[in-house]
């Protein structure tokens, strides 16, 4: 029988009250309908930006042939917003539904990045050819589940690493709240790295709404009121609205995507829609040419190519799953959360259907956390965020009229929550703190996930190697290392290569 800390027995789970509660454990988890609802909401308007902007992304370039995603010779914004909403929708409910963990799926930032840079602007590569390789990486990357090497890969990393992702999870997303927010943000000058707002001032209406949405949230959260960061996401999207209509603030950017306006909104301009209903255009779907790619630049470059993608998809979502489900408190004594197969499952579909929706890798979205944080601890709440998004496909003016400013204040909060946990790791044994240390700085600095992972199993196994306690590390962490170092080495190694 399990005990407390006190060596009392643990209180019973409370009993199911209906079937969605007994399918998704929702009061054996200690969380309610209208708590999972809420936290999907939550989620959803954290993450929503991505509807926006992963068009801008992967919409706006044209690919090797000159062509843009969707065909034709200008960009085709709506019909990919659509599509992205769509296959974030789908992947988020199948998430919810099989895995029952409240983790929310979507075209993965960064991916999407690599995908239209590194991929589809290849001489005589098409969108197809470059959706095809992401479909490649998804089904190897499935196999590697199936065969259990994703899930033992995870299970072989040391408990305070685990706990430094976590962590490292936390000040990454608090960094993009702040950054996206445009709170801090690269000085014209370049003289520093980043800067406080405009020229080291807050001086613009909407950092002013991010600042009263962060001490709304704070204040709510710190006075226990339930649903703190919806509350806080919906009313500072209420004053937007109001100080764009009273004072025309307008974007920071042109359509070339060119600062004309640093005091303006960072991406959403916070206007009343002209109508609250469009019909999506899904003609996206089932355009990607599965060995394309191959015919273009080749086997060489192809491997490489998907080995890159899947190195970032295998460990960013690792590290998301273990930073979710810590917050949730779903972790089990190994640092694991429940169902994990079916997680990385869902996951790894998730990156065949990007690739084959044409909308890039969908992956796991750190911003479930932002649920998470207002009280989600079930699948319940990934099905909210996925309906929400299939919603978004018809009633897209409604998500663009919350801006980044009105979000982000959650990210923030969040971030905090997560970084609390840094009591678990033990500071004084230094064979793990550097390596908890090199992950939880170089996620934000770096700003990358897989970056701060990779360099932590790096630094663990090599401080173990030099002490001479090789026996101490599980032979998967080896793999782990050898995979991050050809993944560091990638650029050189395709020089030599000449790719």
């Amino acid at each position: 029988m399990s005990t407390t800390s006190t060596g009392a027995p643990a209180p019973a789970p409370a009993a199911p009250k209906n079937a969605l509660d007994r399918f998704f454990k929702i009061s054996e988890r200690g969380s309610t309908i209208g708590t999972e609802i809420r936290g999907g909401l939550v989620t959803f308007f954290a993450m929503s930006y991505i509807i926006v902007l992963n068009p801008l992304i992967i919409g706006t370039v044209q690919d090797g042939t000159g062509s843009f995603l969707g065909g034709g010779d200008a960009p085709n914004i709506p019909m990919i917003a659509a599509t992205t909403a769509l296959v974030a929708g789908v992947m988020s409910i199948l998430m919810g539904v099989v895995a029952n963990f409240p983790l929310a799926l979507a075209a993965g930032l960064g991916l999407n990045a690599v995908v239209t840079y590194s991929i589809a602007s290849l001489p005589d590569m098409t969108w197809a050819d470059a959706m095809g390789v992401i479909v490649l990486e998804g089904l190897i990357i499935l196999v590697l589940v199936l065969t259990g090497f994703r899930e033992a890969v995870f299970r072989a990393v040391p408990m305070e690493l685990k706990v430094a992702i976590s962590v490292g999870i936390g000040l990454f997303i608090a960094f993009i709240g702040l950054v996206d927010a445009g709170f801090v943000r690269i000085p014209f000058s370049q003289a520093t790295p980043v800067e406080l707002g405009i020229g080291g001032s807050l001086g613009s209406w909407p950092l002013l709404v991010f600042v009263v949405g962060l001490f709304l949230a704070v204040i709510l959260m710190v006075r226990k009121v339930r649903g703190a960061l919806l509350i806080a996401i919906v009313t500072s999207t209420v004053l937007a609205v109001v100080i764009e209509a009273v004072g025309k603030i307008g974007g920071q950017t042109d359509e070339t995507g060119a600062v004309v306006n640093p005091g303006g909104w960072e991406l959403n301009v916070p206007a009343l829609p002209d109508s609250v209903v469009a019909t999506p255009d899904f003609s996206l779907l089932g355009q990607f040419s599965l060995f394309g790619s191959i015919e273009k630049i080749g086997i060489v470059a192809v491997v490489l190519l998907v080995f890159s993608v899947l190195i970032a998809d295998f460990f960013d979502t690792m590290g998301t799953m273990v930073a979710v489900g810590g917050e949730a408190k779903l972790l089990d004594a190994g640092g694991n959360p429940p169902r994990t197969k079916q997680i990385l499952v869902v996951d790894s579909i998730a990156a065949v259907a990007g690739g084959a929706g044409s909308v890039s890798s969908n992956t796991s979205y750190v911003e479930s956390a932002a649920g998470v944080g207002d009280g989600a601890r079930t699948g319940l709440a990934s099905v909210v965020t996925g309906i929400a998004f299939l919603l978004a496909t018809f009633l897209a003016p409604i998500v663009e009229m919350v801006p980044f400013e009105a979000a982000t204040p959650a990210l923030v909060v969040v971030g905090f929550l997560m970084f609390m946990q840094v009591t678990g790791i033990d500071w004084k044994n230094l064979e793990v703190a550097i390596p908890a240390f090199l992950t939880i700085i170089l996620m934000p600095f770096s700003y990358s996930i897989t970056v701060g992972i990779g360099a932590g199993v790096i630094a663990f196994v090599v401080i173990k190697l030099a002490l001479g306690k090789v026996r101490g590390v599980h032979p998967l962490m080896w793999v782990a290392a050898a995979l991050f170092a050809v993944y560091f080495l990638l650029e050189p190694i395709k020089d030599l290569f000449d790719i």
